[in-house]
């Protein structure tokens, strides 16, 4: 197997380092997070580790009510006009920390005397450097042009923070769970195969969630994107309605990301309506009733609580990913164009 496809099978033991390893460290944080008496979340935050900040947007907004909106770095860097703050916790996410203008965020936030947090697999970068508070992804090296593993690191860490903010037991007892789920999750990868070959040829698609999943269609429209080359875009469902299906007439392909929780009814209508149209669907989810609308279905082997499910959801997105740049020919180490830190200003 190549060098993606390991890092992809590394996720359960990094999920599960992460939990013996840094949980520790995220419960003091959050101790002394919740002694500033922080009102709202300001993320820092690009591509992949933009999607995790996405995820945090509905967790740390749903389960700990803080709202939380996503930085415009390029008004700290181009526009030297940034926006004042208070009472704010301001999160940088990078697998990396070396994007400068990800890094202007949290220096900014310091000379308004606003805290910080990184959340990165590089704990000597100049974003852990800046932050006041630093939370170790603890992914190992990622070698792999495309974000996987760091990925779900990312998406541990937002939970694990959630539930020590929360001081909620049940939280934590479930992420316990997690990385045999994640495991479970790899056996897809036939399944991945599969549709790839079926996809060989696609050059457009929609990858389609809500709620904490819409992370998750961002996340896999990304991975295509990178590893493909396919022009493919994620959306919400909601957002899906507003007007982007009118693209879709027969054999358009569609991917639906619809685990079991508070957005499944609408998206279940949503795929009925797809295949009426006869969108060529695929779906990731732990619901055999919209499964069987799917010519492709990808059924998640380990129900999780939704607000876990998109560490378990995005994994089939990496595999199909992976799959079809193998059945393309393409490198999939090192997409065309890419490096593996990009750092904008």
């Amino acid at each position: 197997m190549s060098l993606l496809h390991d890092e992809i099978s590394q996720q359960p033991d990094v999920l599960r380092r992460l939990l013996t390893e840094e949980a520790g460290n995220i419960a003091a944080i959050a101790e002394q997070i919740r002694r500033l008496d922080v009102r709202m979340v300001l993320v820092a935050a690009r591509g992949t580790s933009g999607h995790a900040g996405a995820y945090a947007r509905y967790l740390w907004g749903s389960v700990n009510r803080l709202p939380v909106a996503m930085a415009a770095p390029s008004l700290y860097t181009l526009y030297e006009r940034p926006p004042q703050l208070r009472d704010t916790l301001v999160v940088g996410i990078s697998q990396s920390g070396k994007s400068p203008d990800i890094v202007s965020v949290l220096q900014d936030a310091r000379q308004q005397g606003m805290p910080t947090l990184a959340i990165t697999n590089a704990t000597a970068s100049p974003l852990a450097q800046t932050a006041d508070f630093v939370i170790d992804c603890r992914a190992g090296e990622e070698r792999a042009v495309a974000a996987t593993k760091t990925y779900t690191a990312q998406l541990m860490a937002v939970a694990l923070l959630s539930a020590a903010l929360a001081g909620d037991e049940n939280m934590r007892a479930q992420l316990e769970r997690v990385p045999e789920a994640v495991a479970a999750t790899l056996g897809l990868d036939e399944a991945a195969a599969q549709t790839a070959e079926r996809y060989c040829h696609v050059q457009h698609m929609a990858m389609v969630g809500r709620g904490y999943n819409y992370a998750s269609a961002l996340e896999i429209a990304l991975k295509l994107k990178e590893l493909t080359y396919t022009s493919t875009m994620g959306y919400s469902s909601a957002d899906f309605l507003h007007g982007p299906i009118a693209v879709v007439q027969q054999g358009y392909p569609v991917l639906l990301v619809a685990p079991a929780g508070a957005p499944y009814a609408g998206l279940a209508d949503l795929a009925h309506d797809l295949a009426a149209r006869g969108a060529d669907l695929s779906i990731i989810s732990d619901q055999p009733a919209i499964l069987s609308c799917a010519q492709r279905p990808f059924e998640l082997p380990v129900p999780l609580e939704e607000w876990l499910s998109p560490i378990t959801a995005i994994v089939p997105g990496q595999l199909l990913g992976y799959r079809l740049a193998l059945a393309r020919g393409l490198d999939a180490e090192h997409p065309r164009g890419l490096n593996k830190v990009t750092e904008t200003r």
